[in-house]
């Protein structure tokens, strides 16, 4: 099959940061967030899929089109949005329209009056005057208006409203009801991402950590609480970013049934491990590697 997004142990290095061998696949009909600690690579790798920064080695192809020999193809078929989005500030947004629509094939003005309808746009405002919150709306009402097959998402919902904070989610609910499209939602609020994530990539220090779909992660990753007796060289190998307190540890797992079948006779309690839990625990277990 062509994935929507085929990701083949790229590198990129820049002085004090390596992106190593980052390799992960994202079907068509689908949502990946992508998490990881400030710094780990997700903003790099967006670029990179972009074709915005050059990689040093590896591949990445779009619906089976290598993003550097087929650029403008590719280009034409991704909608984007970054943390901060670059518009000139000087004209309206219907002036900023006018300018990107011409690069797109399949421009639909309609579904961009639409859309700026639903965002509560003013159309006749300068772009640099609309707040983050609303620069971010006019954003994601461009991304959206060429019918892009892959919608690139780098922390699209910071400075938004809850109310529209949700009412985005559902909008991106809605997109890949089309088994053609596909969303890379790149994400510190891990909150939005348990919520419409079908797939999650952990990136730490240019590397993915994991790879998972939400339901092995909700599955197979739990928060395990038990006494400093129960750690033990063969239970240490099933935990992750191990605290140790007064009287007790707290880790994390990825083998939640290996633990029950070594500790389940013992006294331990094994709490299901929110998205938030498994950033916290592998962030503080590369800090101290």
């Amino acid at each position: 099959m062509d994935y929507a997004l085929d990701i083949t142990d790229i590198e990129k290095s820049y002085p004090g940061f390596t992106l190593k061998n980052v390799s992960f696949t994202l079907p068509p009909g689908f949502i990946m967030g992508l998490i990881g600690p400030n710094g780990a690579g997700k903003t790099t790798i967006i670029k990179l899929i972009l074709n915005l920064i050059r990689r040093d080695g590896g591949g990445i192809s779009v619906f089976g089109l290598d993003n550097i020999a087929r650029e403008k193809a590719v280009k034409s078929r991704i909608g984007f949005v970054f943390e901060e989005p670059v518009f000139y500030g000087y004209l309206t947004l219907e002036g900023m329209k006018s300018v990107i629509a011409p690069f797109y094939r399949y421009w639909d003005n309609a579904l961009f009056y639409r859309l700026c309808r639903d965002f509560e746009l003013p159309l006749k405002k300068r772009v640099g005057k609309l707040s983050r919150g609303m620069t971010t709306k006019f954003a994601l009402a461009l991304a959206l208006s060429h019918h892009a097959d892959l919608l690139l998402l780098d922390e699209p919902t910071t400075g938004l409203d809850p109310v529209f904070r949700r009412q985005f989610l559902d909008h991106l609910r809605g997109l890949i009801q089309d088994e053609g499209k596909a969303v890379l939602f790149s994400s510190h609020i891990t909150s939005d991402l348990e919520k419409i994530a079908d797939y999650v990539t952990y990136i730490q220090a240019g590397q993915v950590r994991f790879s998972s779909t939400r339901e092995e992660i909700t599955d197979n990753w739990a928060i395990v609480k038990g006494g400093l007796d129960l750690l033990t060289e063969e239970s240490g190998r099933l935990f992750r970013g191990i605290h140790r307190g007064a009287f007790g540890f707290k880790a994390l797992t990825s083998r939640k049934d290996d633990v029950l079948r070594l500790l389940g006779d013992r006294e331990i309690v094994v709490e299901k491990a929110a998205f938030d839990d498994i950033v916290l625990f592998l962030e503080k277990e590369g800090k101290n590697g």
